[in-house]
């Protein structure tokens, strides 16, 4: 098992085209959809009122919440055009991402960091955008700008940890992440700390585990499964199992603890329990490409192909990206 597996990253959408101007466009399909419902009462108000940008803000606002992101940008134009303010640019900062505009966000940030250079709200903003489209170096050097500003900063150093460890620089990672939580030890920094030690084999992830668990049992499961993957890598398997069996008792339908279980009992050749796990884990979520990727391996293990070749393929189906799936079915093919 790897780190990877187990590290949760967030994406954003590509959700189109920018328009031009939310009000303005006469394609002939904006002003319909803003003349009714929900957004007509704002509209009136806009022709009556055309220079109150709190106006513009709140259509912007109504229209992203009903996913009209496109529509919406022009508002949060206008209404930053009309009245620049902090709040009204981080909200069109965020729309011009989902609208798969990042050079506009990054544009529209260096501005504000100049506007309003007391605010760490901008050069963070910045940093996560950096962030998202592959410009790690300098989401990186505004994550260290923000700590040189205020070393004090936890929520810095957990995103700092968070984008290190998307380097693979994870003894960079861990040394962030243990400041954030020395700093502040909320539970999500926790967890994060603990995954990052339970990847590099260091016995910290159990007794972190466990304090977590004691301040707070409402993340007893997730605590609980790193406790499991730790004892997993460090070849601990009795008590791997001990506790992905407990993460299965308290959550029925967790279907990583599963595929994790199972890959313990692989990894000691239990070749038919190992089956059966994974057969649980893909009963419990039929849309897991790992539960039928691991049947796939039992299979070949127990050289029973057809089955094997059958696995692969539905897992997948369900990962067209899927490496490991396409070796073992070019493997089984010859």
């Amino acid at each position: 098992m790897i780190m990877i597996k187990r590290w949760k990253t967030i994406g954003y959408c590509l959700l189109g085209l920018l328009v031009a101007a939310c009000g303005q466009n006469d394609s002939g399909k904006t002003e319909p959809i803003l003349s009714k419902p929900p957004y007509a009462g704002l509209t009136d108000s806009i022709k009556a009122a055309p220079q109150n940008a709190e106006l513009y803000l709140a259509r912007g606002i109504r229209l992203s919440q009903n996913n009209q992101h496109e529509l919406a940008t022009g508002d949060y134009k206008k209404a930053w055009e009309l009245a620049p303010n902090e709040g009204t640019a981080l909200q069109y900062i965020s729309n011009l991402m989902l609208v798969d505009e990042p050079a506009m966000a990054v544009e529209l940030l260096k501005s504000c960091i100049e506007k309003y250079p007391a605010n760490p709200a901008f050069r963070r903003r910045l940093s996560e955008v950096y962030a998202q489209v592959g410009e790690n170096e300098q989401a990186l050097e505004q994550y260290n700008q923000l700590l040189a500003k205020d070393s004090l900063d936890f929520e810095t150093w957990y995103e700092k940890g968070s984008l290190l460890v998307q380097l693979k620089d994870t003894a960079a990672a861990i040394a962030a992440m243990e400041r954030s939580y020395t700093l502040q030890p909320v539970n999500y920094t926790g967890l994060s700390l603990a995954n990052l030690y339970a990847a590099t084999k260091n016995p910290k992830a159990l007794v972190l585990c466990d304090a977590l668990i004691a301040r707070d049992t409402t993340y007893i499961n997730e605590a609980t499964f790193l406790k499991g993957a730790y004892y997993s890598d460090t070849k601990q398997y009795a008590a791997a199992v001990e506790q992905f069996d407990e993460c299965i008792k308290r959550n029925w339908k967790f279907t990583d603890a599963y595929i994790e279980k199972g890959i313990v009992l692989y990894e000691q050749k239990q070749y038919d329990r190992a089956l059966e796990v994974f057969g649980m884990a893909a009963t419990v979520s039929n849309t897991s490409p790992d539960a039928y990727y691991w049947m796939a391996r039992c299979y070949e293990a127990t050289k029973r192909n057809d089955q094997a070749l059958q696995n692969y393929q539905r897992a997948l189906s369900l990962d067209k990206e899927f490496t490991e799936a396409k070796e073992g079915i070019r493997r089984l093919k010859g």
